[in-house]
C-alpha cells in the first residue's frame, strides 16, 4: 500500500497524497469503493481493533469516517497512514512523538521544518541502534565461529 505523510481526513480538500514514503502497492479496494470496517483494517494491518480505537482516541488516527449507524469506515488513505505509523513504531519512535508528528501534519505546510527535525532525530536514533546491533552481531558471529572451530577440532581428534 502507498505510505503517505498526511493523516487521513474525510474532507474533500485534503485528498491529495503527499510525500510518498514507499513504493505504491495495490489496495484491496479501489478509490470510491474503499470503505473498510475496523475488523477488515485489523486483518489488513495486523493491528488489533483495540489499537485502532486507541490510535483514534489519542489523535494518532483522527477523522475516521462513520457510517449512518456509527460504525467506523476506513479508507485507502487511512490504510496508508496506518502503514506509515507502523513504520514509525518500528523505528522505536515514542507514541507521544508520533502524535506530535500527526498534529504537525494537520497544522499544515508551515510545520515542514518541525516535522523534518522530528524525523531526523528519529533517524539518528535508528542509526545508533543499527550500529549497536552490528556490534552485537559481530559478537554473535565470533561466538558461533569459535563453536564451529571447536567442533571441527574435536571431530579431527
Amino acid at each position: 500500500m502507498t505510505v503517505t505523510e498526511s493523516p487521513p481526513t474525510t474532507t474533500p480538500s485534503r485528498t491529495s497524497r503527499a510525500d510518498v514514503c514507499a513504493a505504491p502497492q495495490a489496495h484491496p479496494r479501489s478509490e470510491g469503493s474503499d470503505r473498510y470496517t475496523i475488523s477488515e483494517v485489523a486483518a489488513l494491518t495486523g493491528l488489533t481493533a483495540h489499537t485502532l480505537r486507541w490510535y483514534e482516541r489519542i489523535g494518532l488516527m483522527p477523522h475516521v469516517d462513520r457510517s449512518h449507524t456509527g460504525q467506523r469506515r476506513f479508507t485507502n488513505r487511512d490504510l496508508d497512514w496506518l502503514a506509515f505509523v507502523t513504520k514509525l513504531r518500528l523505528t522505536g519512535m515514542p507514541v507521544a512523538d508520533m502524535v506530535r508528528y500527526a498534529e504537525l501534519v494537520r497544522e499544515g505546510e508551515h510545520t515542514f521544518e518541525a516535522r523534518q527535525e522530528l524525523l531526523e532525530r528519529t533517524r539518528r536514533d535508528v542509526r545508533a541502534r543499527i550500529a549497536e546491533l552490528h556490534g552485537t552481531l559481530a559478537v554473535l558471529d565470533h561466538k558461533i565461529d569459535s563453536y564451529a572451530d571447536a567442533r571441527r577440532a574435536s571431530e579431527r581428534a
